[in-house]
């Protein structure tokens, strides 16, 4: 098989259980209510906190009001992402292991790691996504005298780069439940670091800073592309990112290689 068809059996997979996943979903329509009410409740205490700042200070960190705007709307934007596309399929994994049910997926012809990676979608998380993208708006139309196309540009491809930081850091999050029993109350703790993603990292103190960029990537995956589109970006934290990105891609699949190897399932 040509690299070009097994690229298409990809994407023909994925679009499947996309599909699979959203017709699941829409069978409880009002979840998109409850949804959309929690998210608009998490960016208004956001905005809240944030008038609170500016009513003491013109500027948090060296961050001007409409650039921390970017940011929470970047870093809603990304959680939607996160809960709609990569957590459900993590912690899918996770339980699969811990009840032996990870031969469902083995045995499929495709790569086991694919396959447990898009098998679930929760549809009604991209209300998060819509929210995300409503909030950046608004800090971009505040920003529109500083703002070029280059600087979009740089966005998308720095929060996709982000996003793929993420997704290594789960997959071995979940690939670590092959060796330890209770790993979710390690995930749990993920979800409460995940809120200091909201603000740019380098407003905390060093050692924090350096554990939301090389540990938890939160840095790579909201901070930096959010300097890229209120045009704050500068080229060495670029170069650290793609070659940090590019090492986790490796150690990740090695680390879930390594899992399986391990894995007995329930036919052993």
């Amino acid at each position: 098989m040509s690299g070009d068809e097994l690229r298409g059996g990809r994407v023909r997979l994925a679009a499947t259980f996309f599909r699979v996943g959203v017709m699941n979903e829409m069978q409880y329509r009002v979840n998109f209510f409850l949804q959309l009410v929690q998210s608009l409740l998490t960016v208004g205490t956001g905005l809240i906190v944030l008038a609170v700042v500016f009513s003491k200070t013109n500027e948090l960190g060296g961050w001007s009001r409409p650039q921390l705007l970017a940011v929470m709307g970047v870093f809603t934007l990304v959680g939607g992402i996160i809960r709609t596309f990569i957590q459900p399929n993590m912690e899918r994994v996770v339980n699969d292991v811990r009840e032996g049910k990870l031969d469902f997926a083995l045995i499929k012809p495709a790569d086991a790691q694919l396959l447990v990676s898009i098998r679930d979608v929760r549809f009604w998380q991209l209300t998060d996504v819509l929210v995300g993208l409503a909030v950046l708006t608004v800090a971009l139309v505040q920003l529109r005298s500083t703002m070029q196309w280059q600087h979009v540009a740089a966005f998308i491809a720095l929060l996709l780069s982000g996003l793929v930081s993420i997704y290594c850091f789960w997959l071995m999050l979940a690939s670590a439940s092959f060796w330890l029993v209770r790993i979710n109350e390690v995930q749990e703790l993920f979800d409460g670091l995940f809120r200091a993603g909201q603000y740019p990292v380098g407003i905390y103190p060093g050692w924090l800073r350096y554990g939301l960029t090389f540990i938890i990537p939160l840095a790579f995956a909201i901070t930096v592309p959010s300097e890229a589109i209120t045009g704050r970006l500068a080229w060495q934290p670029v170069i650290v990112m793609i070659a940090f990105t590019a090492v986790l891609l490796v150690v990740s699949r090695w680390f879930w290689s390594r899992g399986l190897r391990r894995y007995g399932g329930a036919s052993a």
